[in-house]
């Protein structure tokens, strides 16, 4: 690649957005989630509270990101092109 194709593609690279993010930050802070988010910030408060925990807040974590997920998978395939 030349110095002039380099450059270009980096600001494609850097002008593109990629829109999951911006509609599972969104789907995060819906009421739909809100029970989801409420379980693992309150199981990671417990966690790092406690050193000698072997709690790992991983079943409230998958059970927030499979929220997100289910939430931003109709809006995010409407954006395909």
């Amino acid at each position: 690649m030349c110095p002039k194709e380099e450059e270009e593609a980096q600001e494609e690279q850097e002008e593109f957005k990629d829109p999951k993010t911006a509609i599972d930050e969104k789907c995060a802070e819906t009421a739909h989630c809100a029970h989801a988010r409420k379980e693992l910030e309150e199981c990671t408060q417990r966690v790092e509270g406690n050193p000698d925990t072997k709690e790992t807040c991983a079943q409230e974590l998958f059970d927030f990101w499979h929220c997100v997920d289910h939430c931003a998978a109709n809006q995010l395939f409407a954006k395909l092109k």
